[in-house]
């Protein structure tokens, strides 16, 4: 049967700071609302703030850690503690790389009250798939010293456009049985006294594509890598490390990060619709550069996201 994708999907740029927060920009952590969904990416000291000036709430699905750098985790052991005192009972997944079972391990150890729910650990690797309900969330391989992932968050394909004159012109009356097809089910009706089936293929178009979030975590340049471009071509929404601009490409390449610059490149060579620029260092008192240096490399739409900035992500046309 055919899902019809009608979800919201909203993303929140909770922390949007480098290694060092500032008094403009928190730790780094994304928040995605896909539907009733809520996924955390990343989860830096001060989220539970950011997430109430954000009116989010604390109903937290899963937390994908990108890697093992304190300024992506720190927020978690809060978090923990807060869901706790809500009485959560529902199990909260933690994903990430290499050490994801060591640290939830310390989370279990420094706990000093009863908790109603379990933390579970979940070791990924490049191209590991998560399943949820109409997307998935798929990892890939990054590029910062230390074992790291980005993630892909992408809905399931949509139905194609329902014909509706070519479903009356087949016989079907306009009423539930549209809803049936649009679903993927094949309806029987009764056409000049003979009874006879019409199938989704009928008066559906081919089908569309979901909507597709990419977020690299802290990393050099990896869309020339095997096989990473083909896991993330095509975002609508690329969320990519832009620590430096391209007057410290030096200093980009020595920490394992990026520059704006480059993020703009990767943007273009990958064909994303949006690029947003996160992971911005202290240093900075104005990202002008920032913007500039990516828009010379890349004519799509680009932002540089203040902390608590949401974005609405639309159905491709």
């Amino acid at each position: 049967m055919v899902r019809i994708a009608g979800e919201t999907l909203h993303v929140h740029f909770l922390g949007t700071a480098g290694s060092l927060p500032s008094p403009q920009r928190n730790p780094p952590c994304i928040l995605i609302r896909r539907g009733s969904d809520t996924l955390l990416f990343d989860c830096g000291e001060g989220a539970q703030q950011q997430m109430m000036r954000a009116k989010t709430g604390f109903t937290i699905d899963a937390i994908f850690v990108t890697h093992w750098h304190a300024d992506h985790f720190l927020g978690i052991f809060g978090i923990v503690e807060t869901l706790g005192f809500m009485e959560r009972t529902a199990p909260l997944p933690i994903y990430g790389p290499p050490w994801v079972v060591e640290f939830v391990d310390l989370i279990q150890r420094i706990n000093r009250h009863t908790r109603g729910f379990a933390v579970t650990a979940h070791p990924l690797d490049h191209g590991s798939v998560v399943p949820f309900n109409g997307y998935t969330v798929r990892a890939f391989a990054t590029i910062h010293g230390i074992p790291g992932l980005g993630y892909v968050l992408e809905e399931d394909e949509r139905p194609g456009r329902f014909n509706r004159d070519h479903a009356i012109a087949l016989g079907v009356p306009p009423g539930p049985l549209f809803g049936r097809l649009q679903r993927g089910e094949t309806v029987r009706i009764v056409r000049d006294g003979v009874e006879t089936e019409v199938r989704p293929g009928d008066v559906l178009g081919e089908p569309r594509p979901g909507r597709k979030v990419v977020y690299t975590g802290d990393t050099r340049p990896i869309q020339n890598q095997p096989g990473v471009a083909a896991l993330i071509r095509g975002a609508d929404l690329l969320i990519h490390d832009a620590t430096f601009d391209d007057q410290e490409s030096s200093r980009a390449r020595e920490v394992l990060h990026t520059t704006a610059g480059e993020a703009g490149e990767a943007a273009a060579a990958l064909n994303a619709r949006m690029l947003a620029l996160v992971h911005i260092s202290s240093r900075y008192a104005s990202t002008a550069n920032h913007i500039r240096d990516a828009k010379r490399q890349y004519e799509g739409d680009v932002i540089l996201p203040a902390d608590l900035t949401v974005l609405e992500i639309p159905f491709r046309s």
